[in-house]
């Protein structure tokens, strides 16, 4: 399958600055009687807990790394459009991230310091308000959380709860915000709470049987009834917490109009509109923020992964309005990470000074139209979709169009065998999900393209 620049090509679409050399380092001595790989993956194995879960689909030991490429200990070398389910913005460690981090390492400043000020931590702020929404950074409050992204979520819901005085919430089907109780709650899998679910459009498995535009008008006004009907069983709710493009319910784009109409209901009715950026956020969608695709100003931005620049790092961004907290109504005694900070600066100035978002755009385009290419010669695939660097392939059954689980985890042990990682989502893990650094050459772009254009029929080849 060639990929090929097509004439004419913007600015955009050339590739990011080349990385400086980076040092050699060797690999952590082993101990034990087994040091190989294989004893490595023995002992996972028997002490991780049964919650594991890339480590089954990926046994592979990394040990090195660098932009695209992970180096396992048997020597193997893999392209990872995997990304740390989107965490690496700029792929493995990448040198403005490293020496960002060396710089906090050799100043002899503190690592830990709670929520107390730094020069390390203004710096972060400074440059996060700098590309946040204009309207919502001219306005905006911060709040560091714990290091997770799960719970960032969890403040944002705590937050809104707080400030408006009620406990109710409205949330999509297919969603997915974490793995605390609250987040959970809001998730698409969740079968109890506090939580009413609306339906989230799509094309492909349209919730109302008929996709597109009619669609998505169908999704806006069944909220918009829901929430004016007296007897419809809602009262009004505390927030509203959507996902602008859903990620592990399996790539969906929501629909700028759509989204639209979500923040002018939410807006009318007092209703606080939550973004959780978590996974779109920074350049991944082909804007720095997947709301602006929109021109969407939500209540309240969750941000995390891409934002520490590889380390851990949560916060919640929102109009100072909501902020009625108590002094540590919200807390983590890790919330002070100075190391991500710092890497974060350095991955946001990167991504904005690069235009790394417009590249992702024209790139994730360009990798789209490539594979709905490669869709029309092979019925196995259902669907493409996505936006920027964001792609997922929905795989079928070619009789019966139902989704085909076992078929994508073939496609996805057929990738591994030929070096390119990649994961799947979707409400049944039939969609092949595609998350590679936005600094992704389009030499690696080819790459990728071709592995798994060559993964996907072998994997229908095989007996199920």
């Amino acid at each position: 399958m060639a990929f090929t620049e097509p004439a004419g090509a913007a600015a955009a679409t050339q590739a990011p600055p080349q990385e400086m050399p980076q040092a050699t380092h060797q690999v952590p001595p082993q101990t034990g009687r087994a040091a190989g790989p294989d004893g490595i993956l023995r002992r996972q194995a028997q002490r991780e807990s049964a919650a594991r879960t890339y480590a089954r689909s990926l046994p592979i030991v990394p040990v090195r790394a660098r932009g695209l490429t992970i180096e396992g200990a048997d020597g193997r070398r893999y392209l990872d459009c995997l990304s740390g389910a989107g965490t690496l913005a700029l792929g493995h460690n990448h040198p403005v991230v490293l020496e960002a981090v060396r710089g906090v390492l050799d100043s002899g400043a503190p690592l830990h310091v709670l929520d107390l000020a730094t020069p390390v931590k203004d710096a972060f702020t400074t440059e996060l308000f700098a590309n946040l929404p204009p309207a919502l950074a001219a306005d905006a409050r911060i709040q560091f959380c714990g290091p997770a992204g799960t719970d960032a979520v969890e403040a944002a819901l705590k937050l809104v709860r707080t400030a408006t005085g009620r406990s109710g919430l409205l949330a999509f089907t297919g969603a997915y915000h974490g793995m605390t109780s609250g987040a959970l709650e809001a998730s698409g899998g969740a079968a109890e709470g506090r939580v009413t679910r609306l339906p989230y459009p799509q094309d492909f498995r349209c919730p109302f049987g008929v996709g597109g535009p009619e669609g998505a008008e169908l999704a806006a006004r069944w909220t918009e009834n829901l929430l004016d009907d007296p007897k419809g069983g809602v009262s009004l709710p505390a927030g509203l917490i959507v996902e602008p493009v859903q990620g592990e319910g399996g790539v969906n784009p929501a629909p700028d109009a759509w989204l639209r109409r979500i923040r002018d209901i939410t807006a009318s009715r007092g209703i606080p509109l939550i973004a959780d950026e978590v996974q779109t956020g920074v350049g991944r969608t082909g804007a720095f923020w997947g709301v602006d695709h929109a021109g969407v100003v939500p209540d309240v931005m969750v941000l995390s992964k891409a934002i520490g620049g590889s380390l851990p790092l949560a916060v919640i961004v929102y109009r100072s309005g909501l902020d009625v907290w108590a002094p540590g109504a919200h807390a983590g005694t890790f919330r002070g990470n100075q190391l991500a900070m710092a890497a974060g600066t350095a991955t946001l100035a990167f991504v904005r000074e690069n235009r790394l978002a417009e590249r992702a755009a024209v790139l994730g385009d360009r990798m789209t139209a490539a594979l709905r290419g490669l869709a029309a010669s092979h019925p196995c695939i259902g669907d493409v979709r996505g936006r920027g660097l964001m792609i997922g392939l929905e795989l079928v059954d070619p009789d019966t169009g139902a989704a085909a689980p076992a078929l994508a985890a073939a496609v996805r042990q057929e990738c591994l065998e030929r070096g390119l990682i990649v994961e799947l989502g979707g409400r049944h893990s039939a969609v092949v999900r595609l998350l590679p650094p936005l600094t992704l050459t389009d030499e690696q772009a080819a790459a990728v393209l071709d592995r798994l254009a060559d993964a996907i029929p072998a994997a229908a080849r095989r007996p199920r």
